[in-house]
């Protein structure tokens, strides 16, 4: 993840005094540990200010507003009760090179400044506080002790403190090529590494923007530069310095993150607070939704695992179970010939009933045939009743591991979605496995059914222009069905292969074509466990013949009357791959 460096904060900064100075703060809410948001009012708009000090994604720039939940946060609490009504006049800056901001509060512009909210970006290291206008901290969003620090610590009642300021040289815009150059080249090394550690308040991105600007390479070495090389590195660099000076910016999209200078090619953003909002969203989206998928792949390979082992002991029970008959027929022939048994016999070999066959039994050498028989009959009789007990269970073992290899299917199927569509299907798949008991979660309250489940699937067009939904995991599978499924539609899935399910939007007297339900089955098939495979067995059948039997697990259900496609998911594949599919608006923005 790319973080706030000097430039960019710098950036920030030069939208929100442009566009934000005075606002009046109306509210403060917190939205999760490091993350806390401020509504701005000014005389021509209302916005919400997002400040984070979160390790990675350090950050201060207008965004959306907060969701709707509770705020039980100390810190925002203490804000809301000083800030609240007073004006943000000022935003500065604390010193030359350094990812600080001054939040200045008065009751009005003009006023006597009350209150500093110092905002500091500085990566692991990030904090946020309120000094009053004694410079004593008020509050801190995370307090460091002396014990955690030997640099510097930041309490509630201490004094504020800077930052310790930064070593070594500082860009300027005055110094002269030679003097720039000779400090590089001072020790000979690749090119990226030795601008880095030349200046301080250089990023690693600005770095790499101004050498791909330049046309150079980050390892090439500086020793093989030319003159004509290092003039166009420092027309760049001259650029940079110009662009904080003036506070002129252009912010966009580049193939790696995002960059406010504008030096290489990029898609352009709409101002450098949309930039921000939009990169760290969908960064941090995406950090959550890998961390939440790897931590139930783990959980479903954990259940798979035990679940297996279980079945393959009741099928070994089972197995035994199938000698119960072979016991008896030795038990009716020890007693049919126990007038054979001698004592101190260990074996008798006795002619079968049916085939004549000599049989050969093991006798208790401390017990007579009638009582070998007695055991024998005993045995037999324990484990008819043992595969009695047993077929249940295994067929109840094996009904869960069909529905964990759903889950896990459904779970395996969101990789490359967006971020937020793939974190609203995997955030559903933990609800469900909370709701199973497969998890456990304390703090967890069952959502309201969302508005929006049906613009939540994925969706398809057919050749012939028929619409194809597929559900994302079980909840919209079984929506599919329960919900949205009408007597004219088709009903799709994988022929005993975990999968999505996949309806064949039909109206009344609408017949498809079989390209149509070719083209249906090959989704089916792609989007199943089986999306490596040549070939897949696909059923398909009206809504109407599909059951969920009471009791029934999320999105498991039972068919009748199908018909059978063979299903061919590489050319799903290889259609998505080359975009030659026409997808509908909601699948276009899931990133699919």
């Amino acid at each position: 993840m790319q973080p706030v460096d000097f430039t960019t904060l710098m950036a920030a900064h030069a939208e929100l005094q442009r566009d934000w100075l005075p606002a009046r703060c109306e509210q403060v809410v917190q939205r999760d540990r490091t993350t806390l948001c401020m509504a701005l009012r000014t005389l021509t708009g209302r916005g919400w200010l997002t400040i984070s000090w979160h390790p990675q994604a350090a950050r201060i720039h207008m965004g959306a507003a907060p969701p709707r939940t509770p705020d039980t946060f100390t810190f925002s609490q203490q804000l809301k009760h000083q800030l609240n009504g007073l004006a943000l006049v000022a935003i500065a800056t604390m010193a030359p090179w350094e990812r600080v901001l001054d939040l200045q509060f008065a009751p009005r512009p003009g006023d006597e400044i009350q209150w500093h909210l110092y905002v500091e970006i500085m990566g692991k290291y990030s904090n946020v506080m309120l000094v009053n206008a004694q410079n004593q901290v008020v509050t801190v969003a995370h307090q460091v002790t002396a014990q955690q620090s030997s640099v510097r610590s930041v309490l509630t009642g201490d004094p504020y403190t800077p930052p310790p300021s930064i070593l070594g040289p500082r860009p300027l815009l005055t110094e002269p090529l030679p003097d720039w150059r000779d400090r590089i080249v001072l020790v000979p090394g690749a090119l990226k590494k030795c601008l880095l550690s030349a200046y301080s308040g250089l990023s690693s991105a600005v770095v790499q923007e101004l050498i791909a600007a330049a046309g150079l390479a980050p390892n090439q070495t500086t020793d093989t530069l030319t003159a004509a090389d290092w003039q166009r590195l420092f027309n760049q660099w001259q650029t940079w310095l110009t662009c904080l000076e003036t506070q002129q910016f252009q912010p966009g999209w580049t193939t790696t993150g995002y960059s406010v200078l504008g030096l290489v090619p990029t898609q352009p953003a709409p101002s450098v607070q949309a930039l921000l909002e939009r990169y760290y969203h969908d960064e941090l989206t995406r950090q959550s939704c890998d961390r939440l998928h790897n931590q139930l792949a783990q959980r479903l390979k954990t259940l798979l695992k035990k679940l297996r082992v279980k079945e393959a002991d009741f099928q070994t029970r089972l197995s035994q179970s199938d000698q119960a008959e072979t016991y008896r027929q030795q038990a009716d022939l020890l007693m049919a010939y126990s007038y054979q048994w001698q004592p101190g016999m260990t074996t008798m070999t006795l002619a079968d009933f049916e085939t004549g066959e000599p049989v050969a039994i093991a006798i208790d050498p401390d017990g007579s045939a009638i009582q070998t028989a007695q055991k024998l009959y005993k045995r037999h009789q324990k484990l008819k009743r043992s595969r009695h007990a047993i077929e249940p269970l295994l067929k109840a073992v094996r009904d869960e591991i069909a529905y964990l290899e759903q889950v896990d299917a459904a779970l395996s199927q969101v990789i490359g979605e967006a971020p937020e569509v793939a974190l609203a299907a995997i955030s559903d798949i933990r609800d469900e496995l909370i709701q199973q008991r497969y998890l456990e979660d304390p703090t967890y309250r069952p959502a309201p059914r969302r508005q929006e489940d049906e613009v939540d699937l994925r969706k398809f067009h057919t050749p012939g222009g028929l619409a194809v939904w597929v559900g994302r995991n079980n909840r919209q599978n079984d929506l599919l069905i329960s919900r949205l499924a009408t007597d004219y539609d088709l009903w799709f899935h994988t022929q005993e292969i975990p999968g999505s399910h996949v309806l064949l939007r039909l109206s009344a007297g609408q017949v498809p074509s079989d390209e149509d339900l070719q083209f249906t089955a090959d989704i089916a098939a792609f989007f199943s466990r089986a999306r490596q495979a040549d070939q897949v067995p696909v059923v398909y059948t009206q809504p109407r013949h599909v059951f969920k039997p009471k009791g029934a697990r999320p999105g498991m259900v039972i068919y009748q009357q199908e018909t059978v496609l063979w299903g061919q998911p590489q050319c799903i594949a290889a259609m998505l791959d080359s975009t030659a599919i026409a997808i509908a608006p909601q699948l276009a923005t899931s990133g699919t």
